[in-house]
């Protein structure tokens, strides 16, 4: 399986999605996206960052009204819905669906003209800058996808071709077998929150608990089980693929 890595790098004004995350530099984005057509395609996208500023960005996150697809000047319109499935402190999750669409000139669309089925697409979005992960069967009409690519992006969007090589694994954890349950998730986004691993502890167990209206026994469980996951999550990481 080969993939196709390249960024685009967008200037402050051109897109309320990426202005958010020029604006707020602890915001981060990881999303797994699947075409499943012409006009159709699902989105499953993990955001990260301190709860103000998702706070700011979660509006755009749910507005089905917001095209946040398309990289050309020309808007995307279609059938778009948004379901928040996970809401933390410092994380949401959100699947959208978008069908019905006409034309729109999004990645996996464009992508899709040259593509046979099977494609998986990841986007990392950070500072002003999305990072494109194409994973597919074969590559013979990748140039013509990197030519379609940079002559339809609008002003302001730069293109930064990355690699075109074999898969080298995994990356990232939105579907990762090692992701936390949601109640792990939750106590430890409040334990960082409430400088519960600063020295000296700015926040107590028997305080997290009563934050969290469970008891003591449970936040410590929760707490010991996540970070157990992300360190073997850490140590593992190196040696997948």
């Amino acid at each position: 399986m080969r993939e196709f890595c390249f960024s685009l790098r967008y200037s402050p004004g051109v897109d309320r999605y990426m202005d958010a995350f020029i604006e707020h530099g602890s915001l981060r984005s990881e999303a797994t996206v699947s075409a499943l057509g012409p006009s159709e395609l699902w989105r499953l996208e993990l955001v990260t960052g301190e709860p103000e500023a998702l706070e700011r960005v979660e509006p755009l996150l749910v507005d089905e009204s917001l095209d946040r697809e398309s990289i050309s000047a020309r808007e995307c319109r279609g059938e778009r819905t948004h379901s928040l499935l996970e809401e933390g402190r410092r994380h949401r999750i959100v699947y959208t669906h978008l069908a019905e669409v006409a034309h729109c000139d999004a990645v996996p669309f464009i992508a899709a003209q040259y593509l046979d089925g099977g494609v998986v697409y990841q986007v990392v979005r950070e500072d002003d800058t999305a990072r494109w992960r194409i994973m597919m069967q074969h590559d013979e009409k990748v140039g013509m996808l990197y030519d379609t690519l940079g002559a339809q992006l609008a002003d302001g969007l730069r293109f930064e071709f990355g690699h075109l090589e074999e898969v080298t694994g995994w990356h990232g954890s939105l579907l990762s077998s090692q992701s936390l349950r949601s109640e792990q998730r939750e106590v430890l986004e409040l334990a960082v929150d409430r400088g519960y691993f600063e020295t000296p502890r700015e926040v107590t167990l028997d305080e997290l608990a009563d934050q969290l209206g469970v008891p003591r026994s449970t936040v410590s469980y929760r707490l010991r089980r996540a970070t157990a996951e992300l360190a073997k999550d850490f140590v593992e990481e190196p040696y997948r693929g």
